[in-house]
């Protein structure tokens, strides 16, 4: 089945299951999680590229001290934003609990 961008109306939908999460312009989903230290942001980063590897679709993570940036789209279909981005940020947000993440 081909990958298809979600229209703006599927898009809000789905936002609303994901607090903290927010789409510029319909064309990046994103999030910045906040840490108590810099080892649990390190172990969160591989949580989610193990992720990533399964589901084989992968964002732009950014790595500070206590701060984890994640921004995901789809190339495929010229960088829009499709359910394969949404996907990827519930699987991430059932993780983040386990590192502290806020």
């Amino acid at each position: 089945m081909a990958v298809e961008p979600l229209s703006p109306q599927e898009t809000e939908d789905r936002l609303a299951g994901l607090p903290g999460w927010s789409v510029a312009e319909g064309e990046l989903l994103s999030r910045t999680y906040r840490f108590d230290a810099h080892p649990p942001a390190a172990a969160m980063v591989a949580d989610v590229s193990r992720i990533q590897e399964e589901l084989g679709h992968h964002a732009m993570l950014t790595l500070g001290y206590n701060t984890l940036d994640i921004a995901v789209n789809t190339h495929s279909v010229g960088g829009r934003v499709t359910e394969l981005d949404f996907d990827l940020a519930r699987r991430i947000e059932a993780v983040a609990p386990e590192h502290g993440a806020s």
